[in-house]
């Protein structure tokens, strides 16, 4: 990366920017009134966030880890059970199901979104199946809908989906699970995460995990965690949920540009909107056949970039038990030699992306 990096990867303070006025009169209302844990912007956060989702009942968590362990436990996962994950996603979907006491069972993806593959999934059930998590990676849905009706719970991983839309909805299966780490389309200025379901049981069931098992204050119905939303963080979640829809819309126009302007490069496979919804571009992903190359590139003419991600998670070191070997999941394991994602982010400029493509096409030429 050279001295100077003229396009950053994602641009927080350009968003802070937007909404510095409000979260400085928020943090000062919480300060004067000291509500800093389960304080009433919490639970207005939370209104506010199921409304948009679509959804009964949203609770916040300390972050998103968190949210996708509690959801696998309220729905059940547990010592015995299995759960059935796609090889392509961050290490947090398979460390939450170990977490929850669960064995992961991986499965590689559909070739064209890297997304879960409906067939795949079916095959990994077993007897022992308590859940299966589609991931909603780089802003698209998976393909829920046609995971409900195999029989385990569908417990969504919707980290990098805040705002998309697919079959008519933003939530499809029995329960979601959300981070609002900084980089988010939704993010925090820390960490911070929610589960969103219809479901009463669930809802109820997560939000006493994340508070010790408690309901009534030293009255403890279940072992519990310590996860909850901090209220400085849903000062900064509300703000920005009011103006998300536009920041996605931004997202969406920063896409089409890329799109446009990177036709037709040798070698290049650019990604899909896809028909089936509304793609929040959390990530503009593209697949380059010699990826050193192009980041070396990238970085010499101050270009930021990202790979989501460079190691699959059946060979990272951590996950050595679960016996798997290089060849197993051959779609998971050549985009992940081949994934590179630009800059992205809803404040980003023509001039900024006209300077990623042309290097880009340098590393290309």
């Amino acid at each position: 990366m050279s001295d100077t990096t003229t396009v950053p990867f994602v641009d927080l303070r350009a968003s802070h920017a937007e909404i510095d006025a409000e979260i400085r009169a928020g943090f000062d209302r919480v300060l004067a009134a000291t509500a800093f844990v389960k304080g009433p912007d919490v639970a207005a956060f939370e209104d506010e966030y199921a409304a948009f989702c679509g959804v009964a009942h949203c609770v916040g968590l300390g972050n998103g880890t968190d949210a996708i362990e509690l959801a696998l436990r309220a729905a059940g996962v547990g010592p015995g059970t299995e759960v059935v994950v796609p090889g392509n996603t961050f290490v947090a979907t398979v460390e939450a199901v170990v977490r929850a006491g669960g064995r992961p069972v991986l499965v590689d993806v559909d070739k064209d979104t890297l997304l879960m593959d409906p067939e795949r999934a079916a095959a990994a059930i077993g007897p022992r199946t308590r859940a299966i998590v589609p991931v909603h990676l780089y802003g698209r849905l998976a393909p829920v809908a046609d995971l409900l009706d195999l029989g385990p719970t569908v417990v969504e991983d919707a980290a990098q989906s805040q705002g998309a839309i697919r079959d008519g909805r933003r939530t499809i299966g029995a329960i979601a699970a959300t981070s609002f780490y900084p980089g988010k389309n939704l993010g925090a200025y820390g960490d911070a995460g929610a589960v969103v379901t219809d479901s009463a049981e669930l809802a109820r069931a997560v939000r006493l995990l994340a508070d010790h098992g408690s309901e009534r204050k030293y009255v403890h119905e279940t072992l519990g965690f310590n996860s909850r939303m901090d209220t400085l963080q849903a000062v900064v979640l509300r703000a920005k949920l009011r103006r998300l829809q536009r920041w996605n819309r931004q997202r969406a126009d920063a896409a089409a540009r890329y799109t446009e302007m990177l036709a037709g490069l040798p070698g290049l496979v650019l990604p899909e909107a896809g028909s089936d919804g509304e793609h929040v571009w959390h990530l503009y992903v593209v697949r380059v056949p010699d990826r050193e190359r192009v980041t070396a590139v990238l970085g010499e003419l101050g270009v930021a970039y990202g790979i989501h991600y460079p190691v699959p998670v059946h060979l990272t070191p951590a996950f050595r038990s679960l016996g798997h070997a290089a060849g197993d999941f051959p779609v998971t394991e050549e985009a992940a030699g081949q994934i590179l994602s630009l800059p992205m982010f809803p404040q980003i400029t023509l001039s900024q992306q006209e300077q990623v493509v042309q290097a880009v096409q340098k590393a290309l030429a």
